[in-house]
């Protein structure tokens, strides 16, 4: 698998995924806050639209809180586009997440750790389009 297709999968499986968990759709909670977690390092910092910080601590915090809390919400992202070094990338795209008749769409920059099996989440900025 190349660089760009484990970045672009890890994009594409962690928003097809935290959609599953807004909507509280799984069999196995556990399993799932699991899988969501799994794809980002553990130095992982976000910058969100609002312009708030995130650490990964504090995402494992408010994932709980959220189960479930948006049974109707859709996530769509489109337009990923990807740079890569051997050991780093840097994808953008756009994230539209849709709840009911309100519209969140936002642009996201990604930068990825590299390794042999897969791309991890290291930093990422949301800004509200």
């Amino acid at each position: 698998m190349s660089n760009t297709e484990k970045i672009i999968g890890e994009i594409e499986s962690f928003h097809k995924n935290i959609e599953k968990w807004f909507q509280g759709n799984t069999e196995n909670q556990e399993n799932l806050y699991n899988k969501l977690l799994s794809g980002f390092s553990p130095d992982f910092k976000m910058v969100n639209g609002n312009g708030d910080t995130v650490t990964l601590s504090m995402l494992e915090e408010w994932l709980p809180t959220v189960f479930g809390k948006f049974p109707e919400r859709s996530i769509q992202v489109e337009n990923i586009e990807v740079n890569h070094s051997d050991h780093h990338g840097l994808a953008t795209y756009i994230e539209t997440q849709i709840t009911g008749e309100t519209t969140n769409k936002r642009t996201s920059s990604a930068i990825f750790l590299l390794n042999d099996k897969r791309a991890l989440w290291l930093h990422l900025i949301e800004n509200w389009l």
